[in-house]
């Protein structure tokens, strides 16, 4: 057997601006993981490769696959990168502890490690420049449009800031800072957040533009700010991001309530964290509030809540 993981993923500023070109910070979720589990079939004929993900009930072999099964696409993606032509009969198995349409990154994070596993099995693990390549492609399924944060944050797992069409740039953290999450009990349809900010983008332009601009330069900000150690700073920066996209309209009732429960526990600062509609919010906490804010989430309706570090 060939294991291999891959982290969930948090995104601290430029959601959706990051699509029209605005950069985006983004950063791994290492405690939650998604793993791809490949073994060979002794009793299978040659080519045959056996799916198999109990989170959403799938299992069929691949050549019975519709095409757009994310997880059919990233294994037919991955063996024609290593051309494995005629390969071994195969079993891909699909774990993960990151919920799913929850704004973490689930979907990337299994075509990744599924990545790994399998060419790592056939030996020719794939540069992570591929990897993140082919993991893109999945990410088209799952939501139209995608920006490309996700599948480059959780291939290289590390913080980075994002502009699309040009490299990821890692950057240098200047002290350590603490975030509580709190997944909501609605789910982030990614593609219909997407769509949504896409069509009042093509209604209205100029202003849609300019709500873009002012989220790309919060990012800028928010950069500087950790990068020179301060990241109290970053409290109001998310606040200010928070209103700019209830302006886009992808916050919801449910987000709100989680977000003001933060705030009103001692969090700096809230936001929405992912596409938005639902999914998960972030909060900025010390560890002195941190508890806090986490059972008012939990009091808020929060289904799952967790706090991470978020250092280099």
């Amino acid at each position: 057997m060939t294991t291999a993981h891959a982290p969930g993923k948090i995104i601290l500023f430029g959601e959706h601006a990051v699509v029209y070109g605005r950069p985006a910070i983004a950063v791994p979720l290492l405690q939650l993981q998604a793993t791809g589990e490949v073994t060979d079939l002794s009793d299978s004929p040659r080519g045959n490769v056996w799916l198999q993900a109990s989170a959403v009930d799938l299992s069929c072999w691949l050549h019975e696959c519709p095409t757009h099964n994310p997880l059919a696409k990233v294994v037919r993606l991955t063996l024609a990168e290593v051309r494995a032509v005629d390969p071994p009969a195969l079993s891909v198995r699909v774990t993960s502890q990151i919920p799913i349409a929850s704004g973490l990154g689930s979907g990337a994070a299994v075509s990744v490690a599924v990545i790994r596993a399998l060419s790592e099995h056939l030996g020719s693990p794939l540069p992570l420049e591929r990897q993140s390549s082919i993991a893109f492609e999945v990410e088209r399924l799952h939501h139209g449009t995608p920006s490309g944060v996700d599948n480059t944050v959780i291939t290289f797992s590390q913080p980075v800031y994002f502009v699309r069409g040009t490299p990821p740039e890692s950057f240098k953290i200047g002290r350590r800072f603490e975030l509580a999450i709190g997944v909501s009990d609605m789910p982030a349809p990614t593609a219909v957040a997407v769509s949504t900010v896409r069509q009042g983008w093509l209604t209205d332009p100029e202003r849609y533009d300019d709500l873009f601009d002012a989220i790309g330069h919060i990012s800028e900000q928010a950069r500087r700010v950790i990068h020179s150690g301060q990241p109290e700073a970053l409290g109001p920066l998310m606040d200010e991001n928070q209103d700019l996209l209830e302006e886009l309209g992808v916050s919801s009732s449910a987000l709100r309530e989680l977000i003001l429960a933060a705030r009103a526990s001692g969090a700096l600062g809230a936001k929405l964290s992912g596409a938005g509609l639902g999914g998960n919010v972030i909060a900025l906490v010390t560890p002195e509030t941190r508890e806090r804010v986490l059972r008012a989430y939990e009091s808020a309706g929060a289904i799952m809540t967790m706090h991470t570090q978020v250092r280099n």
